[in-house]
């Protein structure tokens, strides 16, 4: 016999099903309060040690600020801005990082790449490889410093030691202006392309594999299957690694210090140690601040650029 639908059968429904969505709301979880008191440790050491110096440091660069005290409370404007773009130190630091970035980036990309390939392609003790494409990036810049000046040694080191068994004559690798950049690029090479290398592994460990089999069914070879599934689907860690290189070149500063001081003759001077001097050697903390500003506008700029090229490529 049918059920008959009766007002008061259908009110008692109403409010079981009433009932059942208030109590689903109420055993939703309440996590808004709880997610910021675990960020506030965070949030105060990011505010404490990033946003609170920049503002510092932003402020600093409108006066005349000395790291002997003199004069930090004495506005100038955009005095030191106007100087800073006057300067023809900001400008020859400026372009021998950017020469230093051009030298590091292409081949931090490609060595990573092929050294990543040569792993992930099986080769006998993997372990072994991975462990020397990585172990350099764990070593500090001190020790890299002390590695490398005594391979660059003119009389007693290594490389010159080579070059004499094939009839070369040495080449003062940190002390010849055509030479110290070079020098200088390989070692940042030999020192962290490591990083490189571990982020294309992992890229090419999460490449699916039925994309490989779907090519290999099609006929594809090695080199097709490497042109034509490999490297696309690299495409975004590319991207990612030539960004992160691009920063990370600009920024040069340990390595270039201890092996030249900037030298011969101003040739390997990066802006950063410019930077330094200008501050804590001759005390102009206000001008200092300025560059550094200019710097970072730079910077910011180079990597909106880069967004925007890699993200047109993806398209």
């Amino acid at each position: 016999m049918a059920s008959v639908s009766t007002p008061a059968r259908r009110a008692a429904a109403g409010s079981r099903r009433a009932g059942f969505r208030r109590t689903a709301a109420t055993d939703r979880p309440r996590s808004g309060g709880a997610g910021w008191l675990f960020a506030t440790p965070f949030l105060v050491f990011f505010t404490l040690f990033l946003i609170v110096p920049i503002g510092i440091g932003l402020w600093m660069s409108f006066t005349n600020a000395s790291l002997t005290g003199h004069g930090d409370n004495t506005l100038v404007g955009l005095d030191n801005y106007a100087e800073a773009f006057g300067d023809g130190q900001v400008w020859q630091t400026l372009g021998n990082t950017v020469w230093f970035t051009v030298l590091t980036t292409v081949p931090l990309v490609l060595v990573a790449l092929v050294m990543a390939l040569l792993v992930y392609t099986g080769m006998p003790g993997q372990w072994l490889w991975r462990l020397a494409f990585f172990a350099s990036h764990l070593l500090p810049v001190a020790v890299v410093y002390q590695i490398w000046s005594m391979l660059f040694q003119p009389d007693r080191g290594m490389l010159n030691g080579l070059l004499k068994i094939f009839g070369i004559d040495g080449i003062a690798w940190l002390t010849d202006e055509k030479y110290a950049m070079w020098s200088i690029a390989l070692v940042t090479l030999w020192w962290t392309v490591g990083f490189n290398f571990l982020l294309y592994l992992a890229a090419l460990q999460a490449i699916p594999d039925h994309l490989y089999e779907a090519a290999a069914l099609d006929g594809a070879g090695a080199w097709r299957r490497l042109w034509s599934v490999t490297l696309p689907q690299l495409r975004r860690t590319t991207g990612l690694i030539a960004v992160l290189q691009v920063m990370a070149s600009l920024k040069v500063f340990d390595q270039i210090y201890l092996l030249t001081k900037g030298g011969p003759n101003g040739a390997t001077r990066p802006i950063l140690e410019y930077i330094y001097d200008t501050g804590f050697t001759n005390y102009r903390l206000g001008y200092a601040s300025a560059v550094s500003y200019v710097f970072f506008g730079l910077i910011i700029v180079l990597s909106i650029a880069q967004l925007k090229i890699f993200s047109r490529r993806e398209d």
